[in-house]
């Protein structure tokens, strides 16, 4: 059996492998590992191990740092102007069950399988290495771009809070460089260079940090809203300040409802990169579920509440959609004037602890697709002392930066992608397709069959909603898309059994949980605008050609006998992996 790196030893042995492509493809690209190989043999790749040093404690910080960033003081303003009104406050609760929903998913996986590649590795053990790599792929370039934007509008945040302008005092403008490009941000790259050392120095360090950045952030927000319960109208809530527009609670009816969470639901990602950390907890079986839906339902609490304030401020149609809590304390007089650069100190925390928890996600997520061998194995070490990710860490917050320091915020934004709607998606599949099959003794179709009718009906009813013309026949043909949809999963859920039960932690009332978050999702991704699917499409075909020209030869030489493509022993050593994991639990 080859050995890695040998098909890139020489010129002459790259053309032997690309000619000998198709084979490899066929032997690479749909095989799957096991829990077992994931947790022992593939990790074992990294050399030193991850410090089991976290609690359900540090889980909940770290996912409420993650997903309370700055997005929410924007974001809210154009759901309740534009979408769907005071009923905002719905449209955040409808928002947070479908990310609720998506972590009962992750978590399942996170509790059987704790290592740090979260959705690479979910995906890599269900659905194989080819789909794997394209996820993941799209998802950290995704983490890269955000990040970028993220440290950029710490900048402006930060000006805010302090009265400067960041555009003329602390950006420089390059004459030469094309438009877009030519402001240069010291400020943001030197935020990401900072945070890079702290994450490689210590995870348990980090989450110090974190928790400190995550208190005073969450201090601002409850200062925020407390103000505007103390200094607004319980009767904004269902009168506007003009006769002419639509009133009560709901002024766009059920559908504005749907229409707001799907904006807002930007403000709930975040979670995901927790699950990444689950290499790092020192009691995986409770202290994830705690973690990762403690989270998920304490950010929705404070979201509700945060548009509660702001509709009790201001009328929605009075709402400024590009900063309506500044423009809301502003309207009711001049003496609030300050409460924007207490906004803009609130924001900058919570850009902090964002930047924080993605760039912590990140890392881990390259590190396991390098343990994978799809990528250079350097990607996949522990450093001995720290144990931390720290090349990947450097590698990705170099690479960050630089696209901070030129990229302006407008051409970040426009780039950043579907990826991980798309991720939440492939997870609550992923889930379901475990669940019901077991390589070597049950047969895929029936799963997979079920899971290709369902979400062709969820796509349908998702392209009825936004682009269907106002009318009955769109309701007949909205309410039939349902009907089969339920039809559908009841169906399933009494004719094809389970062929496995979670031993520790598992998605309650499967499959309909799983099934309900793959609805939302794909309804949210029709939402998205048509140049993140552009995007999307350009940056996936680039990861296929990286698949193609370089992971699937490396793979291949990585790959030893009695590795990941004898399926057939996976029970015995599902079983085995699930005796070890009993015994760290007891110990």
């Amino acid at each position: 059996m080859d050995r890695h790196g040998s098909s890139f030893s020489s010129f002459r042995s790259y053309i032997h492998a690309l000619s000998d492509l198709p084979h490899r493809l066929l032997r690479r690209a749909g095989c799957v590992s096991t829990s077992f190989e994931e947790t022992g043999q593939i990790r074992s790749r990294s050399g030193a191990d991850f410090k089991k040093n976290l609690r359900w404690y540090d889980l909940i910080c770290f996912g409420i740092g993650g997903m309370v960033g700055a997005g929410v003081f924007v974001t809210s303003g154009t759901a309740s102007h534009d979408k769907a009104g005071p009923a905002v406050i719905l449209s955040y609760a409808v928002a947070g069950l479908c990310a609720l929903l998506s972590a009962f998913c992750y978590t399942e996986f996170a509790v059987h399988m704790p290592v740090a590649g979260g959705a690479f590795s979910y995906i890599r053990v269900t659905f194989g290495e080819f789909t794997a790599f394209l996820v993941g792929a799209n998802l950290v370039m995704d983490y890269v771009l955000s990040n970028a934007a993220a440290a950029r509008s710490f900048t402006t945040y930060f000006g805010t809070a302090i009265g400067v302008s960041a555009e003329s005092k602390w950006r420089i403008t390059v004459s030469f460089l094309p438009k877009g490009f030519n402001q240069i941000d010291i400020i943001a790259v030197l935020i990401i260079l900072i945070l890079t050392l702290i994450i490689c120095y210590s995870t348990r360090e980090s989450s110090v940090l974190n928790m400190i950045l995550t208190a005073v952030h969450i201090m601002f927000i409850l200062f925020v809203i407390t103000m505007g319960f103390w200094k607004g109208d319980p009767k904004n809530f269902t009168e506007p300040s003009d006769p002419n527009r639509p009133g009560g609670f709901f002024p766009f009816g059920a559908p504005g409802v749907f229409n707001g969470a799907a904006l807002v639901y930007v403000s709930y990602i975040g979670f995901d990169a927790v699950s990444t950390l689950a290499e790092e907890v020192k009691n995986p079986v409770t202290d994830i579920p705690f973690g990762v839906s403690g989270s998920v339902v304490l950010v929705t609490i404070l979201y509700c509440l945060m548009a509660a304030s702001m509709s009790m401020l201001l009328p929605y149609d009075m709402i400024k959609p590009e900063s309506p809590f500044t423009c809301a304390f502003m309207e009711k007089s001049d003496k609030f004037n300050w409460v924007s650069n207490v906004i803009g100190v609130g924001a900058s925390f919570g850009i902090l602890t964002s930047l924080l928890v993605a760039m912590l996600g990140q890392a881990r997520y390259i590190c396991v697709i390098g343990r994978s061998g799809v990528v250079p194995t350097w990607f996949a070490k522990i450093h001995a002392k720290t144990s931390t990710p720290v090349n990947t860490s450097v590698f990705l917050g170099i690479f960050t930066a630089m696209i901070a320091l030129f990229t302006e915020l407008n051409v970040l934004l426009s780039l950043v992608s579907i990826g991980t709607l798309f991720v939440f998606l492939m997870v609550s599949n992923a889930v379901i397709y475990r669940r019901y099959v077991l390589v070597g003794t049950t047969s895929p179709w029936p799963t997979l069959s079920f899971l290709l009718s369902f979400s062709f009906t969820c796509i349908m009813f998702t392209l009825l909603w936004w682009l269907g013309p106002p009318g009955k026949p769109k309701g007949y043909m909205i309410g039939a898309c349902s009907i089969i949809a339920v039809v559908l999963v009841q169906l399933f859920n009494h004719m094809v059994p389970q062929a496995r039960k979670p031993d520790f932690w598992g998605v309650p009332l499967m499959p309909w949980i799983p099934c309900v978050s793959i609805f939302l999702n794909i309804f949210l991704l029709g939402n998205i605008d048509a140049s993140s699917y552009v995007r999307f499409g350009f940056f996936s075909f680039v990861v296929v050609l990286v698949y193609v020209l370089y992971s699937v030869h490396s793979s291949f030489d990585n790959e030893e006998e009695g590795s990941v493509c004898q399926k057939s022993v996976e029970m015995v050593k599902e079983s085995f992996d699930i005796e070890v994991l009993t015994l760290k639990v007891q110990s």
